[in-house]
Parts: C-alpha cells; sequence; structure tokens
C-alpha cells in the first residue's frame, strides 16, 4: 500500500504557476459538471428542458434566413 500512496504523493511547493491554474481550472469544469448533470437528470426539469430540445432547428424558421446565408 506503500507505493500507492508514493504514486499520488505531490509535492505543493514544486508547484508553478501553470501547474496552479491548470489544478483549479480542472476541479471548476469538474464541478460544473456535477451541477449540469443534475440540472438535466433531475424530474423536475424535465419539462422545461424537453420544450428546448429542437431549439437549434427552430431558430432557422424565426430569423427568415433560409437562403443559405448567400
Amino acid at each position: 500500500m506503500n507505493s500507492l500512496a508514493d504514486y499520488f504523493q505531490t509535492d505543493w511547493q514544486a508547484m508553478t504557476l501553470n501547474d496552479w491554474i491548470g489544478t483549479i481550472l480542472t476541479v471548476v469544469v469538474f464541478l460544473l459538471m456535477i451541477v449540469a448533470y443534475f440540472q438535466v437528470f433531475r424530474p423536475k426539469n424535465r419539462e422545461r428542458l424537453e420544450s428546448k430540445k429542437h431549439i437549434l432547428f427552430d431558430e432557422d424558421e424565426h430569423n427568415g434566413d433560409n437562403d443559405g446565408g448567400q
């Protein structure tokens, strides 16, 4: 078990600014993904999300831009 603990050991003093930025960014993105998953898979939000599932396709009809962008 000691070799596993040595494998995950971190030298916090040797970390550079880029290491800290990467670590903090990774943790923040991880937490935001957890929040997003809870919002998407919560049964309470089902109706609201189902009503918006075709929003990408409906946007073209509302703009009247059906000439392919030419």
